[in-house]
């Protein structure tokens, strides 16, 4: 089981200035379309590959377009003992500012 969290709040913690990683899952071309600032990009399709780049001791926010891979991400990481939360509604719901490109 894993947590979740609206967009709203997410944009809320960085505001203000909260300690915490936030991973966006979907692919590169969807990356450069638009993607919140604060993200770092780690694509679903090489999460296995790139675990030692996650913090197992450190709270861990995964966003993608609507929220259903970042769900699957967090349902996949819960159980190794990652402490995960799914932004649900995803870039789809979110409200804030994006940036374009790598």
């Amino acid at each position: 089981m894993y947590n979740e969290i609206t967009p709203e709040q997410v944009e809320a913690r960085l505001n203000n200035k909260e300690k915490f990683h936030l991973i966006d899952v979907r692919e590169l071309d969807e990356w450069e379309e638009g993607h919140i600032a604060e993200a770092a990009h780690l694509p679903l399709s090489e999460i296995q590959e790139r675990l030692d780049e996650l913090p197992k001791d450190e709270n861990i926010i995964f966003v993608c377009r609507s929220g259903g891979r970042s769900g699957k991400v967090c349902g996949f990481l819960a159980p190794q003992g990652y402490s995960v939360t799914n932004m649900t509604g995803g870039m789809l719901a979110w409200p804030g500012a994006i940036v374009t490109g790598a």
